[in-house]
């Protein structure tokens, strides 16, 4: 029983892990990237392009999430990820060798954009059909540690991603890193990606509460279109605050406060290392406690104290920068630990792949994907180096919002009808 246990925990990490890594280590070579595949003009214009590319592999999410939602609703859940795992695995490795702008021209910012639409698709499905499958395989009161194990998985995927950064900006001298060096994390993406599929196949499917639907998009768009709404209003705060301190500020604080490449990887190495524990632990209080107050808790708490926090950040002792960065880590480590369970919890079973998957990547691809670039065009335009933190008390007023029109299901089961019953 408890091999069974560390094996679907396992198959439903490593997911994250490789998905989450891929991604993330665009965010934090984007300057490089941009050196690379874009034509060469001014830094700052050369930073928005790179992350306008991002923005849109993230836009492509909501439709990863109607791809494999769909897939998970009807065939199963370790259909969905699979197919994700692979199409992660295959374009990220194809970053890792495409040839830059001097040797294709325009055409090297287009191939790179094609592959960021494929891991956007990708991470789309995977993400929330990960967090579903750990969920669902768990016991009514042990729901919350396991989104949050699932949440921790990506997450590991970021931390690992940073830490690679960190190692390559200080083992290799700069310009090796500028011509070759920044495309070994890609490169790693295949081999894992494979190792992962392989872990997949002895994992059994989740017990299904419910019968499929033939055509659960069609399902969730005409008859709950209410109840997405409001999945997508809990994830804003999630997805703006997540893309902004965990991938945005390592490029901020190299612009802003002038803060060397490996040492803002190095806070930010720390940040997620400390992000971990903090997903765990409010994962386990919710499943004792409940998950609705903890979540408003977090939401209330970053209206109030994003602005502060990012004042801390742009202070030049390093104490109060790593200071800044982890009270982010508290807010959104609250949230991403107890989110995944109380969207599972809240969503009809028959319908959950797509209806989660939606809510949680909607604002993910457009509120969050958008994040990187709307900061460093505020940043630009206002000449104010504070102005990421109103986009962050932004989405939380709409994630209070949203949760308060949720009541708490903490410990309830499903029932075949896919309704819930107190356990």
């Amino acid at each position: 029983m408890l091999s069974e246990k560390i094996r679907i925990v396992g198959a439903g990490a490593i997911g994250n892990v490789l998905e989450w890594y891929d991604f993330a280590i665009y965010g934090y070579f984007a300057i490089t990237i941009g050196q690379a595949f874009f034509p060469h003009q001014n830094p700052v214009a050369q930073l928005l392009s790179a992350f306008g590319v991002f923005a849109i592999g993230c836009l492509m999410r909501p439709l990863g999430s109607l791809l494999s939602g769909s897939i998970g609703d009807r065939y199963g859940r370790r259909a969905a990820l699979n197919f994700s795992m692979a199409a992660m695995a295959f374009s990220t490795f194809l970053v890792g060798i495409l040839p830059g702008y001097q040797a294709l021209g325009i055409l090297a910012p287009v191939l790179l954009t094609v592959l960021r639409i494929v891991q956007g698709l990708s991470i789309g499905g995977e993400c929330p059909t990960a967090f579903i499958f750990m969920i669902e395989h768990a016991g009514p009161r042990g729901r919350g540690l396991a989104g949050a194990m699932a949440t921790g998985g990506g997450t590991a995927g970021i931390l690992l991603g940073s830490a690679t950064g960190a190692l390559l900006t200080s083992v290799m001298p700069p310009d090796l890193l500028q011509d070759w060096g920044w495309r070994l994390p890609f490169l790693l993406g295949l081999p894992v990606g494979l190792l992962g599929i392989w872990l997949r196949r002895r994992v059994p499917e989740p017990p299904r509460a419910a019968e499929a639907v033939a055509a659960p998009v069609r399902e969730v768009l005409t008859h709950h279109l209410g109840l997405l709404a409001r999945l997508a209003g809990i994830a804003a705060l999630g997805a703006v605050t997540f893309y902004i301190v965990f991938l945005y500020l390592v490029s901020w604080l190299q612009f802003v406060d002038g803060v060397t490449p490996v040492r803002a990887l190095a806070f930010n190495t720390v940040a997620m290392a400390a992000a971990l524990p903090v997903y765990l632990g409010a994962g386990w209080l919710s499943d004792r406690i409940g998950r609705r107050k903890l979540l408003l808790t977090a939401m209330a708490a970053a209206m109030v104290g994003a602005v502060p926090l990012f004042w801390l950040l742009h202070h030049t002792d390093p104490l109060l920068v790593l200071a800044g960065q982890l009270g982010f880590v508290l807010l959104i480590g609250t949230v991403f630990g107890v989110e995944p369970a109380f969207m599972v919890e809240a969503t009809p079973a028959h319908i959950r792949c797509t209806a989660v998957a939606l809510g949680f990547n909607l604002p993910a691809g457009v509120l969050g994907g958008l994040s990187p670039l709307a900061a460093a065009w505020l940043i630009h335009r206002t000449e104010n180096d504070l102005s990421p933190a109103f986009l962050i008390v932004a989405a939380a007023a709409v994630s209070f919002v949203a949760t308060v029109s949720f009541s708490d299901r903490t410990g309830l089961s499903d029932d075949p009808s896919g309704k819930s019953s107190r356990s």
